[in-house]
C-alpha cells in the first residue's frame, strides 16, 4: 500500500441529500475512510428536490421531492443556526430514523433529531428563510460534475465525482482500496464514467468492521 501519508487529503467535500439511501450508505463508507486516514469532511447539502426541479418525473419518485426539500432545508437551516459542526451529527440523526428505521412520521423524527443533536425544537418548522445559502450549496456540487448526476457527490482536492453508489458500506481495508481506486480514476482526465447494473438496494444492516492491511 502507498504511504499512507501520500493519501491524505488536504480538502475532502461530500453533498448530501439526506433523504438519499445511496447517499447515506455513501457517507458511512467516506467516515469510514476518514476515521483510517485521519482526514475530516466538510458535509455539505445538495437536494434532490432542486435537481429534479422542472423534469417530468414518475409520479412515486415526485412524490418523494417535498420531503427532500424539507430535510435539505432543515440541515442548511440548521448550520445557519449552529455553525458546520452541527451537520453531520444531525445527518447522522435523521439517517438513522429514515433509512434504518423506516419511518415516515417527519414530524416526530425531526423532533427527535433536533433533540438528540441539542438544537432549537423551533428548528422543525420548515423556512425557506436559507433557500438561497440551499441552492448555492446545491450548484456548488452540480458545477463540479454537471446535472446529469445525482447525490452524493464527493471532493477530494481537485477531483469530483458521483458516488461511489456502494451496498453495503466497504469496511476496512476494502474501504481504503475503494476510496484510493476512485480518486485515481476520476484524476484522468477525460475519465466520465464506470458502471455497473445494481444487484442489490441498500443494506443498511451493521457490518463487522475488517481490519485494514
Amino acid at each position: 500500500m502507498t504511504d499512507q501519508a501520500a493519501q491524505t487529503p488536504q480538502s475532502v467535500r461530500m453533498w448530501f441529500d439526506p433523504t438519499c439511501p445511496w447517499a447515506w450508505m455513501t457517507s458511512r463508507w467516506l467516515g469510514e475512510v476518514a476515521e483510517h486516514r485521519g482526514f475530516d469532511v466538510d458535509w455539505q447539502v445538495m437536494s434532490l428536490a432542486v435537481l429534479n426541479e422542472g423534469r417530468d418525473l414518475p409520479e412515486e419518485y415526485a412524490a418523494r421531492m417535498p420531503r427532500s426539500m424539507r430535510m435539505t432545508r432543515l440541515v442548511t437551516t440548521a448550520r445557519a443556526a449552529g455553525g458546520d459542526a452541527v451537520v453531520k451529527p444531525l445527518y447522522d440523526a435523521l439517517g438513522e430514523r429514515i433509512h434504518h428505521q423506516r419511518r415516515k412520521d417527519d414530524d416526530a423524527l425531526i423532533a427527535e433529531a433536533l433533540a438528540e443533536v441539542g438544537l432549537d425544537a423551533g428548528l422543525a418548522e420548515e423556512s425557506d428563510a436559507h433557500d438561497a445559502t440551499l441552492r448555492e450549496s446545491h450548484r456548488a456540487a452540480i458545477d463540479l460534475v454537471g446535472d446529469d448526476v445525482g447525490t452524493p457527490v464527493i471532493a477530494v482536492d481537485e477531483v469530483a465525482f458521483f458516488g461511489p453508489v456502494v451496498s453495503p458500506a466497504p469496511k476496512g481495508a476494502d474501504a481504503l482500496r475503494l476510496f484510493d481506486g476512485i480518486v485515481a480514476a476520476a484524476s484522468v482526465d477525460g475519465f466520465f464514467e464506470l458502471k455497473r447494473s445494481r444487484t442489490r438496494g441498500p443494506q443498511f444492516e451493521t457490518e463487522t468492521k475488517v481490519e485494514t492491511a
